[in-house]
């Protein structure tokens, strides 16, 4: 799948803080977003700091608890350091210590996100659905519920959590899913429609970073480079370095074919974050410019964090690109195991083809485009294993497909 569907389909749609959920439930409302305002992260960090000054206070706010494991959780998203997935698990348990779970909706549904981010997606659905059963109106609940199905692939349930969610709060968080939803089955317009509502509920930088970043991946998506430019241009004069939106523009950039300009755009970025998707797009852009000894080097970073933890669908599709095809296909299985969405099929299927399985491979690769999903990676992928075994006029199809959905592909992908 394309970065677009990963980052948004797994723990970056998970928008139910975006300093959402902490400060929505505070009685500090966030000030609208401007041209001076913070960084998502420098205003999760106020935040937090903020809210534990307020429970050292008052160390028996359980709802105060209960946002400051959410605000760890988000806080760990958008700067990547998994030290605050633990802090996240203290902040919850003491606020369920306050107040049991049959009354504590908001820390379960902050249980909800943290078993999300940590890819544990089974946990996630049980508990949001614990929270659902105490309030029934928690639109933050549906949230997480929906999150954990789709990653499950567990489709129509998850869509009903989405539309039960925009019934109950419409705002970024539920518009923000309403995209996603509508972008897998195939529905791009109403997929931009839907991110554009999300943007103009924003009620903070997080939130409107999100929305821009993803407005942004949508136009690269089906090749709209000049719309994809206009959005980010508007988004880094106004947050200025901000890595997911930083790293969509490299994106452009490479589509454009100004790849030198794209890599001096990455370089800081991975240097800071060195997340696999990051230093997998860097490494390729650099093989491509002849220069291999960088590129090993950030590919070097990507199988030291395949080593360090689980599979997941960018490890697993770097294995196949760059590694040990058999492990590559281990590392597919187990991950399907746990995660049964298209983006693990299509990671299964890519693995399985760069092992020469290709019968099976097209079996998931079919399953992978089982909702319609208008996405080139999906149909490329196809298109090589159609090719491989034989199927000409499948190949061309698919790879007809791919041009027709974002004629910039492979370029933006970087290659793949």
């Amino acid at each position: 799948m394309t970065s677009r569907l990963l980052a948004v389909g797994g723990a970056a749609l998970l928008l139910t803080v975006s300093a959402g959920i902490a400060l929505r439930h505070t009685a500090e409302k966030a000030p609208a977003p401007t041209a001076q305002t913070a960084s998502p992260t420098a205003r999760l960090e106020s935040f937090v700091a903020k809210t534990r000054q307020r429970l050292d206070r008052v160390p028996g706010d359980w709802p105060g608890w209960a946002e400051l494991g959410m605000a760890y959780v988000q806080l760990a998203r958008v700067g990547s350091d998994p030290g605050n997935y633990a802090l996240a698990e203290t902040a919850l348990a003491r606020s369920l210590s306050i107040t049991p779970a049959a009354s504590n909706a908001p820390a379960l549904t902050g249980q909800a996100a943290l078993a999300a981010a940590r890819h544990d997606f089974t946990a996630a659905v049980g508990h949001a659905r614990s929270a659902v059963r105490v309030d029934a109106y928690s639109a933050d609940a549906y949230g997480a519920l929906a999150d954990g199905l789709i990653e499950l692939g567990r489709y129509p349930e998850g869509f009903a959590a989405i539309d039960r969610m925009m019934e109950l709060r419409p705002d970024t968080s539920s518009y923000g899913r309403a995209s996603y939803a509508a972008e897998l089955r195939g529905q791009t317009d109403r997929a931009s429609a839907l991110m554009e509502q999300a943007r103009e509920f924003a009620a903070d930088p997080a939130e409107l970073t999100f929305a821009l970043q993803h407005l942004a991946e949508l136009d690269l998506g089906r090749g709209d480079l000049d719309g994809a430019a206009a959005t980010l241009d508007g988004a880094l004069a106004r947050f200025p370095g901000h890595p997911p939106l930083v790293v969509a523009h490299a994106r452009l950039l490479a589509a454009r074919g100004e790849t030198a300009r794209a890599i001096e755009e990455l370089r800081p970025i991975v240097a800071r974050l060195p997340l696999p998707a990051y230093a997998t797009l860097l490494g390729t852009l650099l093989a491509t410019t002849g220069a291999p000894e960088e590129a090993r080097q950030q590919f070097a970073l990507v199988d030291a964090a395949r080593r360090l933890g689980a599979p997941d669908i960018d490890t697993v599709l770097f294995e196949a690109d760059h590694g040990d095809p058999a492990r590559a296909v281990r590392d597919a299985r187990e991950l399907h195991r746990v995660r049964g969405s298209i983006g693990a099929d299509d990671a299964l299927a890519w693995a399985l083809h760069s092992a020469g399985q290709d019968a099976e491979a097209l079996r998931w690769s079919d399953r992978a485009l089982r909702l319609g999903t208008r996405d080139a990676m999906l149909r490329h992928h196809r298109a090589m294993i159609h090719e491989a075994l034989g199927h000409v006029a499948q190949a061309r199809a698919d790879l007809a497909a791919a041009r027709a959905i974002n004629p910039s592909y492979p370029a933006m992908a970087g290659g793949r």
